[in-house]
């Protein structure tokens, strides 16, 4: 089985030179995630003891919008990372650019875009981004959107762009849901079955349970979310940097969480574990 984790964060100590944006440091205490810098090294490591064939490296947000490091990473190991890289979200002509560039890069798959921090939160709906979404379906660059409380938008914008591939994060869970108050997100996202070119990443999904491992309260949610979609259309992922330092579970546990304990049929799992994402980004395997 090919196993591909759809996020993972890596990043170098913050410097002078390679500067945290403000706030950052607090956001990452306060939503208990590790802080000392995760290389690629340590994460190419943590794959191979853990089984982990691939996976795709989304720059984390407290580094701005730079993806050096990714790049570094998927340009020494191309089978084993890429890199779906962000774009300046509120310049539409530095972040055409970057697009443009970006679609000559083999490393890079896809690009990620947020809306659930302050700054950001209202650029769907108010003008900010529309530039992006005709671009990315005319290059044919897929985009991983976490935008909990814009679903009805999301459907709206793939309806308007049938050639373009929205990956939903997350499940679409709000920040800090938990057990059963998921459900009303997971619910609007699989609403969002009708649209063919929405797909979503069952990602992070330990971080919504709070009883232990293998935290089957949570199970009916991802199977549901999963049944809806189909499987070719729903990602195993682990945002890997958050969840085993939170949680206290190893990478290998966050693989078997699924392979072990969901109850998906070797069918089911061929697809989320890993060929659906690669299909989908256009990561040949």
């Amino acid at each position: 089985m090919l196993i591909a984790d759809s996020q993972v964060h890596i990043w170098k100590e913050e410097t002078p030179d390679r500067p945290w944006v403000p706030g950052a440091r607090e956001r990452m205490q306060l939503n208990g995630h590790r802080l000392e810098p995760f290389t690629w090294e340590e994460c190419l490591e943590e794959m191979n003891a853990a089984g982990v064939d691939r996976v795709v490296i989304v720059p984390p947000s407290w580094e701005g919008d730079r993806i050096d490091y990714g790049l570094e990473a998927a340009e020494k190991h191309p089978d084993r990372f890429a890199v779906m890289a962000r774009v300046v979200q509120n310049d539409p002509v530095e972040g055409a650019a970057m697009m443009r560039d970006y679609k000559t890069m083999p490393g890079i798959k896809g690009i990620r875009l947020t809306f659930h921090r302050p700054i950001d939160r209202n650029w769907m709906i108010d003008g900010t981004c529309d530039w992006i979404w005709p671009l990315a379906e005319e290059l044919e660059i897929p985009i991983m959107v976490h935008a909990p409380i814009w679903k009805t938008e999301l459907g709206a914008i793939a309806r308007r762009h049938p050639g373009l591939k929205i990956i939903i994060d997350h499940m679409g869970i709000m920040a800090r849901c938990v057990d059963d108050a998921i459900g009303y997100w997971v619910q609007e996202t699989a609403d969002l079955h009708v649209h063919p070119n929405i797909f979503v990443k069952v990602s992070a999904v330990p971080g919504y349970s709070t009883h232990p491992y293998p935290y089957a309260n949570i199970t009916p949610y991802v199977r549901d979310c999963v049944a809806r979609m189909g499987a070719n259309r729903c990602f195993w992922g682990t945002d890997l940097t958050r969840i085993t330092h939170t949680k206290g579970i190893t990478y290998r546990q966050t693989v078997e969480h699924f392979t072990q304990h969901m109850g998906f049929t070797e069918a089911e799992l061929d697809q989320i574990m890993g060929k659906a994402l690669c299909d989908t980004i256009g990561w040949a395997y």
